[in-house]
């Protein structure tokens, strides 16, 4: 052991690793999610999509993180390497979730609905109805919403023993659907307020084949009025209940446990075993209720039957799921309201007239979404699936979108698939069944597929696929070539146009070479194979990371200029952040842009003092991931489908692949360092663990980096196309003879 490691090592003796909890830094996420939706300065119907994201990310987290720190509790497992018991987090994000839902339902009732009310499209609410609005929705209900409803009584709980008997006395109520909830009592009982004994609840389930919003008659002052099917279940429900009075009533939701995973050992019925997960899934223990203010009696009733604590339980003074009211910012004549949509502009040298493979054999080629197009992508199935010389077609999917119903929503990534194969291609489609809440859509996706003719892997035992990779062999001038796609996005032409995301075309024979082993290690049987280009995770791409951080680290404590940039959405896994830690004492460089969790506490003098952390919210989700390395000016940059956590790292079949081109490199690394120039939308976190909004000092211009990427797109764009330079020869025409 040379001086160097142990002084190194000396160092990290003296000053221990600190880390934020993951869950909390979840939360800080969004929170500043919501500090977008509170901004005064957006559009009311972009401030309404803001909030409503907040709520839907707290449906995910709590069925997922909370449920499984619930059972860490249960089984009395010890803290996390932020220190914090189960029992202690548990409380934390109550009280943390708790404080965002306030200041959410604040700004909904403040300034999202006043406004738009102000704007000429104005929510009524129970209490401001006018009798001709009244007259009008006691019609509606009468005649579209009470033939649909089903009123479920809860019977007496005589049964105070084991869990899952006390719950057969409640319905069934779906996680996230909103149901109603009344507290009747008979019209002929004496007219005691206190009487319990007379009481009895009855459930309703809002049907989620009718819409949220229903639309009022137009008034004398032109605005629009709308109402709530909410508001007006509750109002009119009496109707349910004939000789009952409505005592108290009030919505509800509840979050069920979806932190359980498919038995792996079930390979002869592997599909069969994924939908007893989703039926699980529905049945599962309760990990939250939301409710609406109105009944103390009804919420506390509820809890007890569910086995739900105080902190469980979460009042919502504003609208549930309101991502389904979304559809408002549709509606005509207030497109002021919200954003212009931005442009998505097409990508330089892709005509109509140029097959695709000539396009992709003049070199590589990066496409940067959703600020350039994704037709690219679909083009480059869709003409595999369609050109007589493409022999065969591999790929992965993990989440592709569309709908499983409509077959106008279908996939086009799945449809030229199924047209491949009908046409003789040999395709292989490797359909990834373990992607949380897309199992049942990704089954329908495999089974169709199949049907066509493709060959389907369902995955693999203990580890899901996560690498998103495209493998066409085409065969010409009698040779063999294979076109390659890498992306850190999904195929899935929806969120596209939602989520920043960077892929890769090439045609490189190493490329092409590994990505071929990939498919034959995931799809067959076969060994780790050495790889030229591509790294693999669960295999050695961890080891990899860390030996390019620790190859940094020994240059800086050479005296050599270093550093790494790493953008990524999560940064959990202790062995990175330790690995950085020690790169920052040797005096490395690190810039980190993390959208959502960051375990790394930067700012740590003998730390992390050299470790710059900053997190962008902006129009578009931040999704790429891109791992820079200055490696003594021999620059390494990689793109991955992989976060920096345990669970990619170690859990997942995930790709890091090289960015070879110069050009490409150097065009890629100047908008990696875009990001860190933002001082509108990105914000800063301090070795506390407080995000701070990042301002423009004096004198400074403001810079807006996904308006800095989409400019550079609207320039790309308009790059003149190459003009054909060709010799057209003619010639007698061919003798018939």
């Amino acid at each position: 052991m040379n001086n160097e490691t142990t002084s190194n090592e000396t160092v990290l003796q003296e000053i221990s690793p600190v880390y934020n909890n993951r869950d909390l830094s979840w939360i800080d996420f969004n929170e500043r999610v919501l500090e977008e939706g509170l901004r005064k300065d957006l559009p009311l119907f972009e401030r309404f999509r803001f909030l409503s994201i907040v709520s839907s990310n707290f449906d995910e987290f709590f069925m997922v993180r909370v449920a499984a720190i619930k059972q860490a509790h249960l089984a009395g497992r010890t803290g996390d390497p932020a220190g914090l018991s189960p029992a202690e987090l548990l409380k934390t994000i109550s009280e943390k979730v708790h404080s965002i839902i306030r200041r959410q339902d604040s700004c909904y009732a403040d300034d999202i609905f006043p406004g738009l009310a102000q704007s000429g499209i104005e929510l009524v609410r129970p209490d401001t109805y006018t009798v001709p609005q009244m007259d009008y929705l006691e019609s509606f209900f009468i005649g579209n919403i009470y033939p649909v409803l089903t009123p479920l009584r809860i019977e007496d709980d005589h049964n105070e023993g084991a869990r899952n008997e006390v719950t057969k006395t409640l319905p069934l109520f779906l996680g996230g659907n909103i149901h109603a909830a009344y507290l009747l009592t008979s019209e002929n009982a004496p007219d005691i307020e206190t009487d319990a004994a007379e009481s009895l609840i009855v459930t309703v389930q809002l049907p989620v084949s009718l819409g949220r919003i229903i639309w009022l008659p137009a008034d004398d002052d032109n605005k629009l009025y709308w109402a709530l099917l909410d508001d007006v279940v509750l109002t009119w429900g009496g109707y349910l209940f004939p000789g009952y009075h409505i005592r108290e009533s009030m919505l509800f939701k509840v979050n069920r446990d979806a932190d359980f995973s498919v038995d792996e050992r079930r390979d002869e019925d592997f599909i069969e075993a994924m939908e007893e997960v989703l039926e699980g899934r529905e049945k599962s223990n309760v990990v939250r209720m939301a409710y609406s203010p109105g009944s103390d009696r009804l919420r506390d009733e509820l809890a007890k039957r569910l086995f739900l604590e105080s902190g469980d339980l979460y009042e919502y003074k504003g609208p549930f799921n309101a991502s389904n009211l979304i559809e408002l910012a549709g509606v005509a004549g207030f497109e002021h309201l919200q954003e212009k949509p931005w442009k998505i502009h097409p990508v330089p040298g892709f005509t109509d007239d140029v097959p695709i493979w000539d396009r992709l054999s003049h070199g590589d080629l990066m496409i940067h979404f959703p600020y350039q197009s994704f037709n690219p992508v679909v083009r480059f199935f869709q003409e595999a699936a369609e050109d007589p010389q493409v022999i065969s077609i591999k790929t992965t999917l993990y989440r592709t979108g569309g709908g499983t119903k409509n077959p106008q929503a279908v996939s086009p990534i799945v449809r030229a698939l199924e047209k491949a194969a009908l046409n003789g291609k040999h395709v292989t489609a490797l359909v990834e069944l373990k992607a949380r809440f897309d199992e049942e859509r990704n089954i329908t996706w495999a089974n169709r597929l199949e049907k066509a003719g493709v060959i389907v892997v369902y995955g693999l035992s203990k580890l899901k696929v996560h690498a998103k990779v495209t493998v066409v062999l085409r065969r010409e001038h009698d040779q063999l070539k294979r076109y390659v796609h890498l992306s850190t996005g999904n195929y899935n032409d929806k969120t596209a146009k939602l989520y920043e995301d960077i892929c890769l075309f090439t045609c490189r024979e190493e490329i092409a070479y590994d990505a071929n082993l990939l498919f034959n290690m995931i799809t067959g049987y076969s060994q780790k194979q050495s790889m030229q280009r591509l790294t693999i995770a669960p295999y050695d791409l961890k080891s990899r990371l860390l030996d390019l951080i620790e190859n940094e680290a020994k240059r800086a404590a050479q005296q050599y200029p270093s550093k790494i940039i790493i953008k990524c959405n999560s940064l959990t896994d202790s062995n990175v952040i330790d690995a950085l830690y020690r790169a920052s004492q040797s005096g490395v460089n690190i810039f980190l842009c993390i959208r959502g969790i960051c375990a790394l506490v930067p700012g740590v003098p003998g730390l992390s003092e050299n470790i710059h952390v900053i997190s962008v919210i902006d129009y578009y989700l931040e999704h790429s991931r891109i791992y820079y390395f200055s490696n003594g000016g021999a620059e390494e940059l990689y793109l991955s489908s992989a976060d920096l956590m345990s669970r990619n790292l170690e859990r997942r079949i995930e790709l890091l692949f090289p960015v070879l081109d110069p050009k490409i490199r150097a065009e890629l690394l100047d908008r990696l360092n875009a990001y860190f120039r933002d001082n509108c939308q990105a914000r800063e976190l301090d070795s506390s663990g407080l995000w701070k909004r990042r301002v423009p000092s004096p004198g400074d211009a403001q810079f807006r980096v996904q308006k800095d990427m989409l400019q550079r797109a609207a320039n790309e764009s308009t790059i003149p196309k190459p003009v054909k330079q060709e010799f057209i020869v003619r010639r007698s025409p061919a003798n018939p003879d």
